[in-house]
């Protein structure tokens, strides 16, 4: 049986930030969640991962047991934190996987501290282009305060955060996320439960709606050609049923990464949308192990 246990980590920022481990062998792996979620969301990988790993899945901040003491405008900013959180716990590296906006982060964490990242992961990851946030008739936001003041998503989620309305939660992921496979009763209440300790989801719709690390202007920002730093080889791995990522979005990475002569690999999963842990463990937990073992 595994063994997993959390830690808080205070920085220079004074954040203090929340880690999961799970006791194993001598190959370090990070799990980076998404949007609405936390480490929590990555436990039945944690679970079913084989032995030989050590496994760390951390909470970012404003999300799940990390505190969340100053707003922020970058993912950058996001990933500098999980650094510096594992600088001081000593992994000196590792494999890293992002999961949706954690891909973003995982992606800056591998520009800037390329001698970190052994292995990239982006799983159902947003693109190198970042991910619109469009109003009702599609024009594109680019404030805090226009997101803020959104009435089409902002406003409904802060709403159901405020009142606990775990209801209205369990519809928007059965609508757009479970929507091939939901997790078992008492641990999709967990989740739930989980998703209500978001604090920053301005800050977050805000940062992904602005990056871009691609060289092409994505209809807000300009390209910082900044995956140009990365070194790691880097697997994408994206569910054909995702509703979240749609497929341009994933052709974006894969072109983006090609142009720059990085050394890409795909990985479609058949039946799975933007919750592959959920849809599709042990063929996800095999093609990560694959990876991290072979490139």
């Amino acid at each position: 049986m595994c063994v997993i246990h959390g830690q808080q980590v205070t920085i220079e920022n004074g954040e203090t930030l929340y880690i999961r481990e799970r006791e194993g062998g001598e190959v370090p792996v990070l799990f980076i969640h998404g949007n609405m979620t936390s480490s929590k969301h990555w436990d039945v990988v944690l679970e079913k991962m084989d032995a030989s790993y050590k496994l760390y899945a951390i909470d970012l901040r404003g999300f799940g047991k990390s505190t969340y003491n100053q707003s922020f405008q970058s993912l950058k900013e996001l990933a500098d934190d999980v650094h510096a959180v594992v600088e001081k716990l000593g992994v000196q590296h590792a494999s890293v996987v992002g999961w949706s906006t954690g891909g973003g982060v995982a992606m800056q964490l591998a520009a800037g501290y390329p001698k970190f990242v052994d292995r990239l992961i982006l799983m159902s990851s947003l693109s190198t282009r970042g991910y619109p946030f469009q109003d009702h008739e599609g024009k594109r936001l680019n404030t805090k305060e226009q997101i803020e003041n959104d009435r089409l998503r902002t406003i409904p989620t802060l709403q159901a955060y405020k009142n606990r309305d775990k209801s209205f939660l369990k519809k928007v992921w059965n609508a757009g996320i479970y929507t091939n496979h939901q997790p078992e009763p008492e641990r999709y209440e967990e989740y739930l439960e989980d998703m209500l300790t978001q604090r920053n989801l301005v800050d977050i719709y805000y940062s992904n709606n602005h990056f871009n690390m691609s060289d092409t202007y994505n209809g807000l920002e300009e390209g910082t050609k900044e995956i140009e730093r990365i070194q790691a080889p880097i697997l994408i791995v994206w569910g054909e049923d995702d509703l979240v990522i749609v497929r341009s979005m994933t052709e974006e990475i894969i072109e983006d990464f090609q142009t720059f002569n990085k050394d890409v690999h795909v990985s479609y999963l058949q039946d799975t949308g933007h919750s592959p842990p959920i849809d599709r463990l042990e063929e996800l937990i095999e093609t990560f192990e694959g990876f991290i073992a072979n490139g």
